[in-house]
């Protein structure tokens, strides 16, 4: 066996003061292992195991220069690392969210259990899982939700802005909303969201859905019913409508009479008529007489019964009902007398005034041209017809033209009473002049006495005022004057021209001015000078049915052009 090895002893007379110093070193500073143990020195940094070693060395000790810059080294080395961790990570972090699925956006529409909820994500309903750090407090119904992958709820978005916009036909007993079939939707029954939970809806309104259609998220307006409709009608008492007396006493009978004897009416089962026609020659007041009708009937009835019930006055423009969408005009149709049932029900006067009415309401014939009249007008019938009664609603037509007018409309049931509204005589013409040349205009002579003038100078049968020739078939020939002619518009547009002569003159010569009678005669020239305008051979029929004359018998119709002077003399 080989012998242990022996320590070396130190030769004779050798200096030991240097190992007895580096044994007295090692004694005084212990090593690394002696300090910490193994698992806390593995927990260590770099730097901290090199801050270590230099507070065990003595203060002066030669190796302390050596590990400080060594440790410089260690430090840059460290950073450097750090900036390359720091890259690596966002090109990580950038790569990780390219390659992830992109999230999906739906509708929440309800609670389902604790931690599962109801969701439309694209159409398709979906019963997803919401995220423990998502409050479910926080989403409510409608609001735009966002999931993962997974499906899972991980984020509310708020509410969709955009969606599209349809009109509600029915309020269901349980809140929901049926929409029609309008816009290319089939006919859907949708849910309010949390925004509409609380609001009084109603058929006719106007709403926003989601993209999903299924939750109605806003309501918009009340889609034409503010352009049509008159918040309030103006104050026009009967007295203020000149040359009508026949056609106002003919609408009373017509529509106050039912409302303040509903007692006789009753006792005689006498049935209230449902509306009544007002035709005759453009100019002649008949929209006027619509507007005085309902202001009208709320004094009478006020005055009679002390109930005020506000007027709903729904004036309609034949022309802007019609719609190239197959079914829109339709629509409308039933949207107007649904507005004024419901206004009935709340106990306003509701007036439905259709001008132009032969525009929407004229005769059906063949052919594709006329293809909407076939559709348009059974559906005002069946309106008028129909189970829901028009229970305090009037409904006024009024045309140009009645003859254009399709008799299934204007049949007793429907449209009871026929009015005339003709062209004023000479009493009605001073009244309407009396009208317009108030007392709070600046007038030379009394309104009555330029009223009178004026009118007598218009209906004058005299050569200067004659305007047209007419031939009959026997031979025989009849000549027109302006005063034939006479309307309501006419007249005012006399009275407005006269004034603009007046500020004319005032400041042409720097005085106040007033009206004078020779204003109001000379108007009345350029008036007629102006519209003296003539129809083409081809169109005298229609012409003359829009003058208020029976054009039957009528052959030719020709202007009297003004004669020439006779010559005093020859030289």
């Amino acid at each position: 066996m080989a012998e242990p090895k022996k320590k070396p002893h130190a030769a004779p007379g050798a200096d030991t003061s240097a190992a007895s110093s580096s044994r007295v070193d090692d004694d005084e500073f212990p090593s690394l292992a002696d300090l910490l143990p193994k698992e806390e020195l593995d927990q260590l940094s770099t730097l901290q195991v090199l801050d270590l070693i230099a507070r065990k060395l003595p203060p002066r000790h030669s190796a302390i220069v050596d590990l400080a810059y060594f440790r410089d080294r260690v430090v840059a080395l460290e950073e450097m690392n750090d900036q390359a961790r720091q890259a690596l990570e966002k090109y990580d972090e950038a790569l990780e969210k390219l390659r992830s699925p992109a999230f999906r956006v739906g509708t929440f529409l309800a609670v389902l259990e604790k931690d599962r909820v109801h969701v439309c994500v694209g159409g398709a309903d979906y019963v997803c899982r919401v995220d423990p750090q998502l409050p479910l407090a926080s989403l409510q119904i409608g609001q735009r939700v966002l999931c993962n992958e997974a499906f899972a709820v991980v984020q509310a978005l708020g509410f969709d802005r955009s969606g599209p916009v349809v009109r509600i036909d029915e309020v269901l007993s349980d809140g929901r909303l049926r929409i029609g079939n309008e816009g290319g939707l089939t006919p859907v029954v949708v849910t309010r969201s949390a925004l509409l939970a609380k609001e009084k809806l109603k058929a006719g309104l106007e709403i926003r859905l989601d993209p999903n259609q299924r939750v109605a998220l806003e309501v918009l307006s009340v889609g034409r019913r503010i352009e049509r409709s008159l918040e309030k009608v103006s104050e026009l008492p009967w007295t203020a409508i000149g040359g009508q007396d026949e056609a106002v006493q003919a609408i009373r009978d017509t529509i106050e009479l039912p409302l303040l004897h509903k007692d006789l009416y009753q006792r005689f089962e006498h049935s209230v008529p449902k509306g009544f026609l007002l035709h005759g020659p453009p100019g002649c007041g008949k929209t006027l007489l619509g507007k005085a009708t309902a202001w009208n009937l709320r004094q009478q009835i006020r005055e009679s019964a002390g109930i005020d019930r506000p007027e709903f006055f729904l004036h309609v423009k034949g022309p802007e009902v019609l719609n190239m969408w197959v079914g829109e005009s339709e629509r409308q149709v039933r949207d107007l007398f649904a507005q004024c049932r419901e206004r009935a029900a709340e106990g306003h006067l509701a007036f439905l005034f259709i001008d132009e009415a032969e525009s929407i309401l004229g005769v059906r014939r063949g052919g594709r041209a006329h293809s909407i009249l076939s559709t348009l007008v059974p559906m005002f019938c069946t309106e008028m017809d129909g189970i829901e009664p028009l229970a305090n609603v009037v409904i006024i037509l009024a045309s140009n033209r009645a003859d254009l007018i399709d008799p299934a409309i204007l049949r007793p049931g429907r449209i009871d009473r026929k009015i005339r509204v003709r062209r004023p005589d000479l009493p009605g013409a001073r009244r309407i002049y009396e009208i317009y040349l108030r007392d709070t205009l600046p007038l030379a002579e009394p309104g009555s006495s330029l009223a009178e003038a004026v009118a007598n100078a218009h209906f004058a049968r005299s050569p200067e005022n004659e305007f047209l020739e007419v031939t009959y078939r026997s031979g025989r020939r009849d000549v027109l004057t302006r005063g034939d002619l006479a309307s309501g518009a006419i007249i005012a547009a006399i009275v407005e021209r006269a004034k603009g002569l007046a500020i004319k003159r005032a400041i042409a010569t720097g005085t106040p001015g007033e009206l004078t009678r020779e204003d109001l005669l000379s108007s009345l020239r350029l008036e007629h000078a102006e519209n003296d305008l003539f129809p083409s051979t081809d169109l005298t029929e229609d012409w003359l049915k829009l003058t208020d004359f029976d054009p039957e018998n009528v052959v030719r119709l020709g202007p009297i052009r003004p004669r020439r002077s006779e010559p005093t003399g020859v030289v």
